[in-house]
């Protein structure tokens, strides 16, 4: 039976992180979400990198719970979360008020984009599943399409002084990776979507990162999720 916390129903567990119960969760969902299986890569890598210090960028915050386990376990100056499917939003907003982190994490439903030449919004394709929602599904497919709001990755990184960077984007990693000056990061943790841009988009994405001066740490990374960092730059674990 989901617990009740001040008449929250809570489904699930992660890491000490309580997720309510929404619509986005089903039981194989929630088994994973208790074994601390889901997004288990991302949160892995991040938890090894991020510091009290930091000030992490999350872009595609998803149903909210990679960063409000960063956010309760090493407690970051700022988490500043960007996610571009509104049905989201609030249930997002609703796991950081159960566990008590609104002052340390927030969510935007908006686009960032790095490309110089940026539209005012984009189109986003809502698909029954939000994990196969994005900016790049196939909008026949989808079961709405929305416009979202974009906003400026350089201006966000001026604004917001991210050193930590983490991002599950279902894709959208590689064109915002082509346009994007990462010399204000210290770590990145990125999950990569091949069946989206194929090996060649995958290995330009890896170049990327590496050029920009980023190893990747081996015992945190796979093939599909790189945590790296730049050299001497210390970890939380």
């Amino acid at each position: 039976m989901p617990e009740q916390s001040d008449t929250i129903e809570i489904a699930a567990e992660c890491l000490g992180v309580k997720v309510p119960a929404s619509p986005f969760l089903h039981d194989k969902r929630i088994e994973r979400i208790n074994a601390a299986r889901y997004e288990g890569q991302e949160i892995a890598g991040a938890l090894h990198v991020v510091t009290p210090e930091d000030t992490v960028l999350e872009i595609g915050a998803g149903i909210g719970l990679v960063g409000a386990v960063i956010a309760a376990n090493r407690t970051p100056r700022a988490i500043y979360s960007f996610e571009a499917n509104p049905d989201l939003i609030d249930s997002i907003n609703a796991l950081y008020r159960a566990n008590g982190l609104q002052d340390r994490i927030s969510v935007l439903n908006k686009v960032l984009v790095s490309a110089p030449a940026r539209p005012d919004t984009l189109s986003f394709h809502v698909h029954s599943s939000y994990l196969g929602s994005s900016l790049l599904a196939d909008e026949s497919r989808a079961k709405k399409t929305v416009e979202i709001p974009t906003a400026d990755f350089a201006r966000t990184c001026h604004d917001i002084e991210p050193t930590v960077l983490v991002m599950d984007i279902e894709g959208g990693e590689l064109d915002l990776l082509r346009h994007a000056d990462l010399s204000a990061f210290r770590a990145v943790v990125l999950e990569f979507h091949p069946k989206v841009y194929g090996v060649e988009g995958m290995r330009e994405c890896k170049d990327i990162l590496r050029q920009a001066g980023f190893e990747k740490v081996e015992e945190k990374s796979t093939r599909l999720v790189w945590t790296c960092t730049r050299p001497g730059t210390d970890t939380a674990t």
